[in-house]
């Protein structure tokens, strides 16, 4: 059950995903979105739940089964870091590793998520952004069959967060992960995710590629608002440059010289002229 601010609601959630698929879980507070990850992690127990990875059970309360937390293979990401205080960033690393895993891992991650200056450090003498990336490193050393994060990025600014994208997007194609993450960025989960799940009040209202979840936002003619951009595409001799504001999504389209001076990420001021949408990057 969700303790939401009508009361007790039920989470009821039928949710099928491929391997290696990015998933990005998006909703309002309350609606379930990191009961959903802990139920995955194991770390809460639900009164009805099957859940099935591969050819592993993990979940089934008809046959009063529950996988523990230590043996399912999943990377979990908090927003508070949850690095050990008296550890250098190496030694976080290394003991996340199981019993009889390679140690070859942690030096190959240090240097995948460019920590080679800070592998000899401890979690007080790093900025958010670095810990951050310990902390996303330490979540894949025993190659998880599924990363869960749970809005990683929304306590860090702007620049950083594009940087932590990256490498996200990184991990994940490169161990061939199943990532589950819950965040609130229009933006964000265009980059990154295959597949967007749309929670509200404990179900899913919506499921499928970013642009077909948040293709039916529509604005008024007349506008002024600033965003920003998520996406560039070419069609045919003309561009067509998505734009995120708040949870809108509006296109803009652009020439060949215009489209040279703008980029993902950048934030841009949108509106319209003559009843077109026209579109300046913000200094």
């Amino acid at each position: 059950m969700l303790q939401t601010a009508d009361g007790e609601l039920p989470l009821d959630i039928s949710l099928t995903f491929e391997k290696g698929q990015f998933i990005s879980i998006y909703g309002n507070s309350g609606a379930g979105k990191t009961t959903l990850l802990r139920i995955l992690a194991g770390l809460t127990q639900a009164e009805n739940v099957y859940i099935k990875v591969g050819n592993e059970i993990w979940d089934d309360s008809q046959k009063k089964y529950h996988l523990e937390i230590q043996k399912r293979s999943i990377g979990f990401v908090f927003q508070d870091f949850a690095l050990f205080p008296n550890l250098t960033v190496k030694e976080n690393l290394a003991f996340a590793l199981s019993k009889n895993d390679s140690v070859e891992i942690v030096s190959e991650l240090i240097e995948l998520m460019e920590l080679q200056s800070l592998q000899n450090s401890k979690p007080h003498q790093l900025s958010g952004g670095q810990k951050q990336r310990v902390a996303l490193a330490r979540a894949i050393v025993r190659k998880p069959e599924i990363l869960l994060l749970d809005e990683p990025l929304s306590a860090l600014d702007d620049e950083m967060r594009f940087k932590l994208q990256d490498y996200i997007l990184k991990i994940h194609q490169k161990y061939q992960l199943t990532t589950l993450m819950i965040s609130h960025s229009i933006a964000e989960i265009f980059k990154l995710s295959d597949k967007v799940v749309v929670l509200d009040k404990g179900k899913i209202t919506k499921e499928g590629t970013p642009d077909t979840v948040f293709a039916e936002q529509k604005i008024s003619s007349k506008f002024q608002l600033t965003g920003e951009i998520i996406s560039i595409t070419k069609s045919d001799i003309l561009y067509v440059i998505q734009v995120s504001s708040g949870n809108t999504i509006i296109k803009v389209t652009a020439s060949a010289d215009e489209v040279k001076d703008f980029a993902i990420g950048q934030k841009v001021l949108v509106a319209s002229k003559a009843f077109n949408p026209i579109i300046q990057i913000l200094s």
